[in-house]
């Protein structure tokens, strides 16, 4: 254990060398053409004697955009004077590079190396590609009425969706590099002035201590920083949706955006951010109170009806009223497995339907979704191997986890019904108490950055009640969620 403790030691001590080794070295062209050998896609431009210019350029093919690097290098070399070519160049940015770390750097994110030997001057100009989709639809976190754009793969684009929405100087943007080879960009954006500084420090520190290689998607990047990264909750919420990174800014919280992914992060959350929706503040207050409350009666179904049951005929059966007994007694006669095994097996086919739909492409998914859970229910009651009442309920705790509007709060309970599944088999309905005091326990023991993902519950804050179970009306809802503590607590800019 100690040789090995000692040989990760100095494994790290022979990167940081190189590492310094890098940042030291000289820039020449013999050490890029060293870099560059076995790069097909590289490009090394040197002057020949009749050449218009006596500049060297170096870039990757496949990173930059080939028609800008025509108007605003190419050009400009063949217009002007050799002692001029660097001034006239129509590029918005030339960066003047010192060693060959900083080159590589500059040469990998998309721009091209220029060599001036009269001057012994190197140059960047940034000429990356712009690869990405255009805006389209959110397909996770689909609205009727509201804004239909969501974010994209391309990080500049997505900051200014949200810049859109929020065009104030007071939203800072501060720019981290993750990953030691994907070399990934990342963006901690917030409302300086508003947003607790606390929260901000915290996220910062929390990139800045990750060592990690790669990260190509910001759920990676959220493992990094959760204080819990074994809770099946997720202590970040991941959306696609610019209005709804634009509202959380506005409340005070902070959202961290990763290149090549379109779904950016939010914190701090809790637990009940994770049932709102962005059409809650579009509807009318009372339907959207009703439908806020529909989704935390519908999470409480689908984690307990299936164990209700199967507390019921296991444990309980004389709690159940004479007629529905009669039904279920007649259900179940032919029946060869118990009503645990009976609702396992149930569930676990419908995940698998759920899986396969969701790999399916998206015509075949539907299709598969529906005749699949018809066709095996059916043929599962004809076979004798599931009752029809176990169906129903299957059905009903099914449509209602649907409800939930964070996907990865969907799969979330998903575990906890099979976990409630199996203490209701052997302790009953004491056995679904007994888990929902484990699972209010383990929520309340999380945080989000720090922030308790179970306020304004525990801790309490009775004025963050009014969008907690209902939406209030928003002429009421005059003072920012006390439990996020923003600076600026008001939300209108002038006292009445």
């Amino acid at each position: 254990m100690f040789w090995n403790k000692k040989k990760k030691g100095l494994v790290q001590q022979e990167s940081t060398k190189q590492t310094l080794a890098l940042e030291n070295q000289p820039l020449s062209i013999e050490e890029l053409k060293k870099t560059l050998e076995k790069m097909d896609d590289a490009e090394i431009i040197e002057p020949e004697k009749n050449d218009f210019h006596k500049l060297t350029l170096i870039y990757i093919r496949t990173l930059i955009d080939l028609e800008r690097l025509n108007e605003s290098i190419i050009e400009p070399l063949k217009r002007s004077a050799q002692e001029q070519v660097l001034k006239k160049m129509t590029a918005s940015k030339i960066t003047e590079v010192t060693s060959i770390d900083e080159a590589n750097k500059q040469l990998f994110s998309g721009a091209v190396l220029i060599y001036d030997p009269a001057n012994n001057v190197w140059a960047a100009i940034p000429l990356k590609n712009p690869l990405g989709r255009s805006i389209e639809t959110s397909e996770t976190e689909t609205i009727l009425y509201g804004a239909k754009d969501s974010f994209s793969e391309n990080i500049e684009d997505n900051i200014s969706l949200i810049r859109h929405r929020l065009p104030i100087p007071r939203l800072k943007t501060e720019k981290f590099t993750v990953g030691s080879l994907s070399q990934s960009t990342a963006v901690i954006m917030y409302i300086e002035g508003l947003t607790n500084p606390e929260f901000i420090e915290t996220a910062k520190k929390r990139i800045e201590e990750i060592n990690f290689d790669l990260f190509f998607d910001s759920s990676q990047l959220a493992a990094f920083m959760e204080e819990n990264d074994n809770s099946i909750f997720p202590q970040f919420q991941q959306t696609d949706r610019p209005d709804v990174c634009a509202y959380s800014l506005g409340l005070g919280k902070i959202t961290i955006l990763l290149d090549n992914t379109p779904f950016v992060l939010v914190a701090p959350i809790t637990f009940f951010h994770l049932f709102q929706s962005p059409e809650d503040y579009i509807n009318r207050w009372p339907v959207a109170s009703f439908l806020r409350c529909l989704r935390y009666l519908s999470f409480f179904i689908s984690i307990t009806l299936i164990p209700f049951y199967v507390a019921l005929t296991t444990h309980h059966y004389q709690m159940i009223p004479l007629q529905i007994l009669f039904v279920l007694m007649e259900s179940r006669t032919k029946l060869p497995f118990s009503p645990f095994w009976e609702a396992l097996l149930m569930l676990i086919i419908l995940e698998i339907i759920k899986e396969a739909s969701l790999r399916m492409p998206t015509k075949s998914s539907q299709t598969l979704g529906v005749i699949g859970g018809i066709v095996i229910g059916q043929a599962a009651v004809e076979a004798g191997f599931a009752s029809k009442v176990l169906i129903v309920m299957v059905g009903i705790s099914t449509i209602a986890s649907f409800l939930i509007p964070n996907y990865l709060m969907t799969k979330a309970n998903s575990l906890i019904q099979f976990g409630f599944l199996i203490l209701s088999s052997f302790f009953g309905i004491f056995g679904i108490a007994i888990g929902l005091i484990l699972l209010f326990a383990h929520l309340n023991g999380l945080n989000s950055l720090k922030e308790p993902y179970f306020s304004p519950v525990a801790p309490f804050y009775g004025k963050d009640w009014n969008d907690l179970f209902i939406r209030g009306p928003l002429t009421k809802m005059k003072e920012r969620p006390e439990h996020l503590h923003p600076v600026q607590k008001w939300r209108y800019s002038q006292r009445r």
